[in-house]
């Protein structure tokens, strides 16, 4: 691990002096390439820097119980040896999971899909809350939001409601959503006061750059239609709305939100890209890495991930078997514990599967 390390401070001195290079300074591509991989270094070189004094401090304090001490003295210095060990252990702790390889997808911005599944109305309407509940969590975050397209219905929820969260780490946060979430509760319909169970499907993709998703104008079929949604005069008198159909994948995505046909194009073309995208990654995970899977789930969307229990006040992460009585703090997108456990679970089964 140490030699690791030491390669990884060579390389981050390395970058310091790219940086400060007039020819990099006058290559946009290289200055970004640079400073970003200088910035995902910069953590795991001022820990191990600390981690090599600490370790310093430790063997110069052992080293003076070999001197003739005072009682004072030598229980003063017994207990900085102590302390100086335990700081060495966390530090080593964190080295180890700095040390991890990093999903490449963690600070890309997403693409996120709520769909009400199996329920009705219902399912319809805990969409809706779930789309809020994200909402707040991105406000909270400091990351910015922007609807897609949506379907709602007349009760208002959504049938399917897609959008874009940009901010730094995004997916690191977001992907762990991945899944059908289970609400039970008594709906707002419901005269006979029965608990029902309905769910919501969520999908989160990271949103690709044109350079790592190679589509084709060729291999792109462009439908235009009257909108039917939201959109003032304009709605069902022109042909704002536009459909995208990648043929190779056949993958399908439409838009309506916005009045002009480009800017629907221009979103709609995000969506395409992010899907044909995750499409390809999940089906390299499948060819090279089809016999793993983390304590956090695969990402299937049809796996039952967490479920809502009003009655009881409680939201349970199935992956992990968390159970926490916070029901209305989640919902009001106060979802850090729930995401903090999922990260530090998979971080130990990252750890587990590197010791084997």
């Amino acid at each position: 691990m140490l030699d690791r390390l030491q390669s990884v401070e060579d390389r981050y001195d390395r970058l310091n002096e790219l940086l400060s290079d007039p020819d990099v300074i006058n290559d946009s591509k290289k200055l970004r390439e640079y400073s970003k991989e200088q910035s995902d270094l910069e953590e795991t070189v001022q820990t191990y820097r600390e981690y090599k004094e600490v370790n310093e401090q430790h063997k110069d304090a052992k080293a003076m119980l070999e001197e003739k001490l005072d009682n004072e003295m030598y229980e003063m210095v017994k207990e900085e040896i102590s302390e100086l060990a335990d700081r060495k252990e966390e530090l080593e702790a964190r080295l180890k999971i700095l040390l991890l390889p990093k999903d490449p997808n963690d600070d890309k911005n997403v693409i996120m899909e709520i769909r009400g599944a199996a329920g009705g109305d219902e399912a319809q309407l805990f969409a809706g809350d779930l789309y809020k509940m994200y909402s707040r969590f991105a406000e909270a975050q400091g990351w910015k939001r922007e609807v897609i397209e949506s379907t709602t219905t007349e009760l208002g929820g959504f049938k399917e409601i897609i959008f874009s969260v940009n901010g730094a780490g995004a997916y690191s946060k977001l992907k762990y959503e991945n899944g059908a979430h289970r609400v039970q509760r008594v709906p707002a319909t419901e005269s006979g006061g029965r608990i029902h169970t309905s769910t919501a499907t969520v999908a989160v993709l990271p949103e690709a750059e044109e350079v790592e998703v190679d589509i084709h104008e060729k291999d792109i079929r462009v439908d235009t239609f009257a909108s039917s949604g939201p959109g003032g005069q304009s709605v069902n008198t022109t042909m704002s709305a536009v459909r995208l159909t990648h043929l190779p994948t056949n993958t399908v995505v439409s838009c309506q939100d916005e009045k002009s046909q480009i800017k629907n194009k221009e979103k709609a073309m995000k969506v395409l890209r992010a899907r044909v995208f995750d499409k390809i990654n999940r089906e390299i995970q499948a060819e090279y890495d089809q016999n793993r899977k983390l304590a956090v789930g695969t990402g299937d969307r049809s796996e039952r991930i967490r479920t809502y229990n009003f009655p009881q006040s409680r939201v349970t992460d199935h992956r992990i078997g968390l159970t926490i009585q916070k029901l209305e703090q989640i919902l009001q997108g106060k979802l850090d514990e729930i995401v903090d456990a999922l990260i530090v679970e998979e971080q130990a089964e990252a750890m587990q599967n590197a010791e084997q």
